[in-house]
């Protein structure tokens, strides 16, 4: 029998990847490009959508060319994408009414502010389990329709469409025959009734959203229809927003189970199970993932804004470095930050503040810093942020975090997972397959078709390759929080509303 296996296409915020995986859950091959980022106003932020289509059209033969596999041996696909970020474009040409407008981008502040004086607010909050912030999709699409000339006409006559990444993807995928979403990109945009799980009307009326350009909505793992471009012939089995993929693919399926992926920005979900617990102290309430004829699993999300990316401005604005690994090297230069804090809401602070109007602050400055305490404090804010997202969730589920399961990119720095584990105070553990995004979607595309039998083989997959444990005196690590929170309230009110 021809070996069978299973592909992730996991589309970020800053490149795009596809990636083979085997029965065992482990990385078969991987084929990744970036695309362009484009910034044509302060707190603005795009993407050429139809440049990441296109790169997912390059990426398929190379990423079965690498594995030694034709498109016969691919048993489903699933998509992980970016959350949030957002695309309108034509039902009959398929070409995007403007470039995607991507989830760190503030864009919409003055009109989440007037949006959030109107009565109805706090129904929309308590419908969609989020607070009103620039954060979603919905203010985004508000936006793209009311600023994009003739865009609106266009809309309600039902001749342009729009989505989050999967919709896009899945639509090109399919060769325009499938406009779907899953529940848990739906549950980001504002739009969605969270327990009804479909899009509100009260919702759309609030935004003055057309029904007629959005999604169907689908459970995540299931049927989306199969692929007739870049991979014909293949089922597409699942979708999920990135951060409910890596939830995935830690295995996290039982309440009580977290995870906290740190990447570009880091966010830290817990699973709930069934019960949709009412949000607060900054949280979110979201669908964790929903199995096609089951009910919908929930978590709690605290989502921090900027981590990996703060490490790419200290190289790339800052040019103190020449690549990411190398802040671990130069934080090490130092045995402390040397009394300086790097607060970095370059697009406001999400949880546990949501405050779209804070921005980034370095505080403590005094001739003695060098760039090594700089990079310390780089790393530290990644640590403090997690601490006050632990903090808010602790104190909203009831429950008490014993143990943080990571993963992404910025794992790999010893000197940050040891930070963690000492502002947390619990041990912080890496699984062996660090890649826990694009190998949630491949476990629950493989789930959908019979490929994994059931969630108990999904965690026997499940090593751990990497553990840090809590070293920080109490004493020092309160001070230093102190000391966090203090440089934290200096970014706030620095945007005064127009």
């Amino acid at each position: 029998m021809t070996e069978k296996y299973v592909l992730a296409i996991d589309q970020g915020t800053t490149s795009t990847r596809c990636i083979v995986f085997d029965r065992r859950g482990q990385l078969v091959s991987l084929a990744q490009q970036e695309h362009k980022q484009y910034f044509p106003r302060p707190g603005w932020v795009e993407h050429d959508a139809m440049e990441i289509w296109r790169n997912v059209e390059r990426l398929a033969p190379r990423v079965l060319r690498r594995a030694g596999i034709g498109l016969d041996q691919l048993a489903a696909l699933g998509i992980a994408n970016q959350r949030e970020t957002t695309v309108i474009w034509d039902r009959r040409t398929g070409v995007p009414a403007g470039r995607a407008i991507i989830w760190q981008d503030t864009r919409t502040d003055a009109l989440v502010h007037s949006l959030a004086a109107s009565p109805a607010a706090a129904d929309i909050s308590e419908i969609s389990g989020l607070p009103l912030a620039t954060y979603f999709s919905g203010p985004r699409l508000r936006w793209m329709l009311d600023h994009t000339p003739g865009l609106r006409a266009r809309a309600e006559r039902g001749e342009v469409l729009c989505g989050t990444m999967e919709t896009w993807l899945i639509w090109n995928l399919t060769g325009r025959a499938q406009h779907v979403t899953d529940v848990t990109n739906a549950s980001r945009t504002m739009l969605l009734d969270v327990r009804g799980l479909d899009w509100s009307p009260r919702a759309l009326d609030f935004f003055g959203i057309p029904r007629a350009m959005l999604p169907e909505v689908r459970p995540s793992i299931g049927g989306f229809g199969t692929a007739s471009e870049a991979f014909p012939g293949v089922r597409i089995g699942a979708a999920l927003g990135d951060q409910q993929a890596a939830l995935f693919g830690q295995t996290c399926f039982t309440p009580g189970e977290a995870k906290c992926t740190y990447g570009t920005g880091s966010f830290l979900l817990l699973n709930t199970g069934a019960e949709l617990v009412h949000p607060g102290n900054g949280l979110l309430s979201t669908v964790a993932y929903q199995i096609a004829g089951a009910p919908a699993v929930y978590a709690l999300e605290g989502s921090i804004a900027i981590t990996g990316s703060l490490v790419q401005w200290f190289r790339d604005q800052l040019e103190l470095i020449s690549s990411a690994p190398e802040i671990e090297t130069l934080a090490r230069t130092v045995a402390d930050n040397g009394g300086c804090y790097i607060v970095p809401a370059f697009s406001g602070l999400y949880a546990p503040y949501w405050r779209s109007e804070a921005r980034g602050v370095i505080v403590g400055l005094t001739s003695y810093i060098t760039k090594g305490h700089l990079a310390r404090a780089v790393l530290e804010a990644t640590a403090w942020q997690t601490r006050e997202v632990v903090d808010a969730m602790n104190a909203n589920s009831g429950l008490t975090l014993t143990t943080l399961k990571v993963d992404g990119g910025m794992t790999a720095d010893n000197l940050l997972m040891q930070m963690i584990a000492d502002v947390l105070d619990v041990p912080v553990v890496r699984p062996l397959a660090v890649e826990t995004v694009s190998l949630g979607a491949a476990y629950a595309a493989g789930l959908a078709v019979g490929y994994w039998p059931d969630l108990d083989g999904l965690r026997r997959n499940w090593h751990i390759a990497g553990q840090w444990m809590p070293a920080m005196d109490p004493a020092l690590r309160d001070g230093e929080y102190a000391n966090w929170r203090r440089a934290v309230e200096r970014t706030f009110d620095w945007i005064q509303p127009a």
